[in-house]
């Protein structure tokens, strides 16, 4: 089984790298974060029209870039023209692999187009031991897997955390959180609260990590990991870090 979740702290992940600047999923976020001591990070991925696979967050381009129009109906040549912040390019998953090759990485697929190139990109750098395979779907997170050659880390999607929710542990259910390895939750959703003491505990009993997303504020850090989570995402992973070191734990 991959080493993605072999570390001797709780997990300190920067949420689609590190920038004060609103550069999300650029180049230079994901660089400042391995310059301050960061081996996690996170990002999704679209497929460009001709199936380069890219990590962005959005389904378009207009929300981050100087760019416009839904990325799975560009071209890349098209794309790479695109400025997060008119400024930064946007970078593919290959970049960021071959780029930082110690740096693990959590991939939020998040399109049914970018399945295949996705397993493709992971099989192409033997990427298995350093990728966690997330999604909003479930379905989607499983065709992922389905298509690689070996076993990864993969967390939890709507469906599986929903099902956790909603169906109490029996004996007679020893797989409560299905084929997943993490939780990636946040704490609370509207009025819902998502993370509560027994399901901590349940994903705990059954070997299942718990990462909250995405946690900016110190004290709400402090309170997590006081309670026991095994790993926060964050967009201020400076303050992320230091709330570590106050603790001991930063790794």
């Amino acid at each position: 089984m991959s080493g993605f979740l072999d570390w001797p702290a709780p997990i300190a992940m920067a949420h689609r790298g590190f920038s004060r600047e609103g550069l999300e999923n650029s180049r230079v976020a994901f660089a400042a974060a391995v310059e301050l001591g960061y081996r996690y990070v996170e990002t999704d991925v679209h497929a460009t029209a001709d199936g380069v696979l890219v990590a962005f967050h959005d389904t378009t381009l207009d929300r981050v870039s100087d760019g416009s129009g839904a990325i799975n109906a560009l071209p890349w040549s098209v794309v790479r023209q695109a400025r997060i912040g008119g400024t930064q390019p946007v970078p593919t998953l290959d970049e960021l692999f071959e780029t930082w090759p110690d740096v693990r990485v959590n991939i939020d697929c998040k399109a049914s187009t970018a399945i295949g190139p996705l397993a493709a990109t992971i099989e192409k750098h033997r990427a298995h031991d350093r990728v966690c395979v997330a999604a909003f779907s479930d379905s989607r997170r499983r065709a992922v897997l389905a298509r690689l050659s070996r076993p990864v880390v993969t967390s939890a999607g709507q469906s599986v955390i929903a099902g956790a929710k909603l169906l109490r542990w029996t004996p007679l259910r020893r797989r409560p959180f299905g084929d997943v390895n993490i939780l990636q939750i946040p704490e609370q959703h509207g009025r819902l609260r998502i993370l509560t003491p027994s399901l901590l505990a349940r994903a705990h009993a059954a070997g299942v990590k718990v990462h909250v997303w995405t946690v900016n504020d110190a004290d709400a850090m402090h309170r997590l990991l006081d309670e026991g989570v095994d790993g926060i995402l964050t967009d201020r992973a400076d303050l992320l870090k230091q709330v570590l070191q106050d603790r001991g734990q930063w790794a």
